[in-house]
């Protein structure tokens, strides 16, 4: 039976649709020590694996003027040559050249004709290494659907994803809804004023989640290079943190991994604009940063579950500890103020709404010029544990966000085993000193490294100096 894309899904491909030089998808690499098995094989296998996805098999069907969603239906023609397929880097294989290629494979759009998925097989990599790149529309999957879609072509279907404790605390927090209501009347009265209460209070935070979304989405950012029309051609760029490092920043200063990346990310744009000989200012980094609404119960379904916050990062503030608090108070007041209520509530009433209606409105709105947002910076947990394709050993895994409606730059944040990996995507006029703000990302997190280190050591001292005057 034929399913239909939810409002959502189908907005990334009217997003897509505004702009020619937009290419809406997102994807993944993996980076696998040598030498690679013999393709047909690899194909094959990877094939099967990919193949226990039913979304690996549809297209999808339109219907004329958006008068019904798009819906997925099986492709009578499918053909796995049309989507697993190779490329080779010049030497010497190094990550420039395989951050290149990578940039080269995501700027081309997936066919809509075809499934909208490709694996691509990388050889060539220094090191006696070689990769996996797997791509697919932004309508088919999110982030942490992506990351599973990934992930799926390990040896190891029963991998442990740090995505899992973010699902099972969502279903966790559904299954602890008020319970049914008491069957004596006398009750009744009471449970109504509770429940009115509750829905009271859940109303005027998404109301004041709304407002600050409107406000902050109607507010332009100041002008730099990071944000206008968006080119046809992309630049590449990682970079890479000892996830225990920002465990440790986190646990020292009492805030989120999430705080501490973003808070390295802010690090890297303030050094980018001063390098450009613009002034850092507190309206310069406003930052979509998508939120997963996806329960444990839905972890295998390919789709896109999210909402968002619109936090404005503070690259205006010099001390790294001053702008890493500021970040966390700030992703607190936006968590706690009902954005990402305001963002879950949107989405789930435009899905009430006739799609015509709703299609043609985001037709129309994206092709407004958006000058609020400057950058989307999206966290997305992977495997706990290191894995294996084919027998190989995962060396790294990188993630690739997508960039749109005057969104020149963009940062996605993935999490394997003992790193945190930072994939960035650039518009190729936005960003060619893509490598420094790779490198920015690093030592912002170095910075932060250092002084809780500094802030141990002093504990430590208190501690010795106390058990002395005992």
């Amino acid at each position: 039976m034929a399913q239909h894309l939810t409002t959502l899904d189908a907005g990334f491909l009217q997003l897509e649709d505004a702009d020619e030089h937009v290419s809406l998808a997102i994807g993944g690499v993996a980076i696998l020590a040598g030498p690679a098995p013999e393709f047909a094989a690899l194909r094959d296998t990877i094939g099967a694996r990919c193949l226990s996805n039913p979304r690996s098999t549809q297209v999808l069907r339109t219907r004329p003027f958006d008068l019904a969603a798009p819906e997925w239906v099986d492709d009578p023609t499918f053909d796995l040559n049309h989507h697993v397929r190779r490329a080779a880097l010049p030497p010497p294989g190094d990550d420039t050249a395989l951050h290149a290629e990578i940039a080269t494979i995501m700027e081309r759009r997936l066919d809509r004709h075809r499934p909208l998925w490709e694996c691509w097989v990388i050889d060539g990599l220094a090191q006696d290494r070689w990769a996996l790149l797997i791509k697919v529309h932004h309508a088919l999957a999110d982030g942490i659907a992506a990351s599973n879609l990934l992930t799926g072509l390990c040896d190891d279907t029963g991998v442990a994803s740090f995505a899992s404790s973010i699902g099972a605390a969502q279903h966790s927090a559904r299954r602890t809804a008020p319970p049914l209501p008491s069957l004596n009347p006398v009750d009744w009265i009471g449970d109504s004023i509770a429940l009115g209460r509750s829905v009271g209070k859940v109303a005027l935070r998404a109301a004041g989640g709304a407002a600050a979304l409107t406000a902050g989405l109607l507010r332009p950012a100041s002008r730099s290079s990071f944000n206008g029309p968006v080119g046809d051609l992309r630049r590449y760029g990682s970079a890479a943190v000892s996830i225990h490092d920002v465990e440790r920043i986190a646990h020292t200063f009492g805030v989120t991994i999430n705080d501490v990346a973003l808070a390295a990310v802010a690090d890297s744009y303030r050094t980018a604009l001063l390098r450009r000989g613009l002034q850092p200012r507190a309206d310069s980094l406003r930052t979509l940063v998508p939120v997963s609404v996806r329960g444990s119960d839905a972890m295998d379904v390919s789709d896109n579950r999210v909402s968002l916050m619109l936090p404005l990062l503070p690259v205006d503030i010099t001390d790294p500890l001053k702008r890493l608090r500021t970040v966390h108070e700030r992703l607190s007041a936006a968590k706690s103020g009902g954005q990402r209520q305001a963002g879950s509530l949107l989405v789930w009433a435009s899905n009430l709404v006739p799609f015509p209606v709703t299609a043609w409105t985001v037709r129309l709105l994206s092709r407004l010029p958006q000058r609020s947002v400057v950058t989307v910076v999206t966290n997305v947990p992977g495997p706990r544990t290191p894995v294996t394709i084919m027998g190989h050993q995962v060396v790294r895994l990188l993630p690739i966000p997508p960039i749109a409606a005057g969104f020149r730059t963009g940062i996605a944040i993935f999490s394997y085993a003992d790193e945190l990996a930072f994939g960035l995507l650039v518009d190729f006029d936005a960003a060619p000193d893509i490598d420094e703000l790779a490198r920015g990302i690093e030592r912002g997190v170095a910075r932060l490294s250092a002084l809780a280190d500094t802030r141990g050591r002093r504990r430590g001292k208190g501690g010795l100096r106390l058990l002395s005057n005992g």
